[in-house]
């Protein structure tokens, strides 16, 4: 079960508990979310959504985009299933607006020409925490971060694990991690695997377009001193998808001979040293390295290949625990990217930032959380965006909670060179675009901790968005101002000792207000409901997810046209044949439903997968 609103009740019952009689057992200490940059008790924080590996395990969830699509407020769609182009749309915004960092390492392709970033192959093999910060979040994280950040810890070991699963569709994949920690070093590696034979791309038409996908992590940390903490994370992915999309002469979509492969690795390296005046000063270096091919056979002049390179370096320095009545980070960083274009050039991105962020407790009931960031990119003037929050503990477990904040996103490298744009040649007069987004929530909890929910109405408005022309001169330019107003809701019930029930559910009208259309792939209506049961060595759990429809373009006719909406059911199911070995179950859409995730492409229909997991 997401454990967001659970911690949120251990803080609203927070004062009650520290009068407890002293022979009862120590509360647990509250959680703590660190990708608000200043490491904060949930509870202190609007807007965050937290998933954590039991969760992951519970859902016998497989890659990022199975469990980002039950989250309030997130549009996950695949142009197909098994290696399709997966993006993810935060509260109505484009998916290029979704910043995703793991490891405190920007992932975001900066050779796709919208700097947007592709979750079809980032699998949740070594991946211990998904944080996600809903709204405007440049303050915090510069460029991209318009729609939100996706933030994902992997996870130190100490012992072995594995596990394999297969099914239908000769699908297998499986994962074998073995690691070592203690308080003063750690270190491990893993490994994960898939494959299918899939299904057709182009929903219907032509046949299976098979997938596989693999990927290596390792990790270290050590503590030479008690002063000083080092810590490196390395990940490796590489994929192969076979293809749909449209025929290189006629242009007609349907089955096309192509495939799509990639490869990618992400490094990072950060230096802890405890500084004078309690500060706590941190120094890292991050790189993403992307690769990735279009082949489409016989007809190499359609074909293409991009790469791109991504370097961070941040330092911050932080004072205040996260349950002290003040918090303060300081912190410096530069960014840059170099990615190529269609021609085979490289062209190159910087961006130099200072921020701050402090968090307050004017009044016991009340916390305030604060951030300034100033962001001089090479290219462009320098911009300022700020971000405000306020939690405020009203009694009888209920709490209000409201954010404002602001956003922007520079040009991309293909947008300001204008790749693929007629008559060619490189961008003039393109601006970065800006948001402003505001949110106001109610927070409620059981002094138990069994039942708890939160409500939140916002709205995201977009100006200055940059679209490709849809007429001559066929360019970039900054045509769009959007909005979105939506409510997310999510409830937790811890029914009875073995028996939970999750329940999400997000309303999101986006629309671009120039052409006074709906934004496309944001479904109006979504929602789900995942009921878990554990007794004693059995454990089950089941989710209802539906999406209504959305607006979508035929890619055929090239016409708008709504994506019908649908439900789907999901089943999990494990077995514990002893303290280190379980046998695991799940059926993916149990009623043999037809849908689409994106309008032409295909998803499949049941899908039924028996494994196996150990540790030790």
């Amino acid at each position: 079960m997401r454990p967001s609103l659970p911690w949120l009740a251990a803080a609203l019952a927070a004062p009650a508990v520290c009068h407890a009689d002293p022979g009862q057992p120590a509360p647990v200490a509250p959680a703590v979310v660190t990708a608000t940059q200043l490491p904060t008790v949930v509870a202190d924080v609007p807007d965050v959504t937290v998933i954590d590996r039991a969760e992951i395990d519970a859902r016998q969830a497989v890659y990022a985009a199975d469990i980002l699509e039950t989250v309030p407020g997130l549009a996950v769609a695949d142009n197909g299933a098994f290696g399709g182009v997966t993006s993810v749309r935060m509260r109505g915004a484009t998916s290029d607006k979704t910043l995703v960092v793991i490891d405190g390492v920007t992932q975001n392709d900066a050779s796709d020409p919208n700097g947007a970033y592709d979750f079809a192959n980032l699998d949740l093999s070594d991946v211990q925490r998904i944080e996600i910060l809903s709204g405007p979040q440049s303050s915090l994280w510069g460029s991209d971060a318009i729609g939100g950040v996706i933030s994902m810890t992997t996870r130190e070991l100490d012992g072995w694990r594995a596990s394999g699963e297969g099914g239908t569709l000769s699908t297998f994949d499986g994962d074998a991690a073995i690691g070592r920690a203690t308080s003063d070093w750690a270190a491990g590696v893993s490994i994960f695997g898939d494959r299918s034979d899939g299904v057709a791309k182009a929903d219907g038409i032509g046949p299976r377009d098979p997938y596989w996908s693999w990927s290596a992590s390792a990790y270290g940390r050590v503590t030479p001193a008690s002063w000083i903490s080092l810590d490196a994370h390395l990940r490796y992915n590489q994929a192969y998808a076979a293809i749909d999309g449209y025929d290189a002469t006629t242009f007609v979509f349907g089955y096309t001979p192509q495939y799509d492969t990639s490869r990618s690795w992400s490094g990072s390296a950060r230096a802890i040293v405890q500084a004078p005046l309690g500060f706590t000063d941190t120094l890292s270096v991050g790189v993403y390295e992307i690769s990735r091919q279009n082949t489409y056979i016989g007809q190499p002049a359609d074909s293409s290949a991009f790469d791109a390179l991504t370097q961070d370096y941040r330092f911050t320095a932080e004072r205040g625990a996260p349950t002290d009545p003040f918090g303060l980070v300081l912190g410096a960083e530069r960014q840059s990217a170099d990615a190529s274009l269609s021609t085979g050039a490289h062209e190159s991105l910087g961006t130099t930032s200072g921020f701050i962020v402090a968090r307050l407790t004017p009044l016991a009931p009340l916390t305030i959380t604060l951030s300034e960031r100033y962001d001089a990119p090479d290219t462009f003037d320098a911009d300022a965006t700020g971000h405000a929050s306020a939690v405020l503990r009203l009694g009888w477990g209920f709490s209000a909670e409201g954010a404002w904040g602001q956003g922007f996103k520079t040009p991309t490298i293909s947008e300001l060179a204008c790749d693929f744009c007629t008559p060619a040649g490189p961008s003039t007069g393109l601006r970065p675009e800006h948001a402003v987004g505001w949110d106001v929530g109610l927070a409620w909890a059981s002094a138990d901790g069994r039942f708890s929910g939160r409500i939140t109405d916002y709205r995201l408005a977009v100006r200055d968005q940059i679209e490709f022309s849809p007429s001559f001169p066929f360019r970039y330019v900054n045509i769009d101002d959007t909005r979105a107003d939506g409510v997310e809701a999510a409830a937790d019930a811890r029914i009875t000792r073995e028996l939970s029930l999750e329940v999400e559910y997000a309303y999101t009208d986006a629309r671009d207000l120039d052409a006074d259309t709906e934004m496309l792939r944001v479904p109006r209506n979504a929602g789900s409901a995942t009921l878990t049961w554990a007794s004693g060595r059995w454990h089950a759990g089941l989710t209802v997810r539906g999406e209504g429809q959305d607006a979508d373009i035929n890619p055929s006719t090239f016409i708008p046209e709504p994506r019908p909406g649908f439900v789907l059911a999901n089943f999990a199911g494990a077995y514990d044949l002893n303290s280190r070995v379980q046998l695991t179950a799940r059926i993916d859409d149990i009623v043999n439903t037809h849908y689409q995730e994106v309008l032409g492409y295909g998803e499949p229909k049941r899908l039924i997968f028996f494994g196996i997991r150990a540790k030790g």
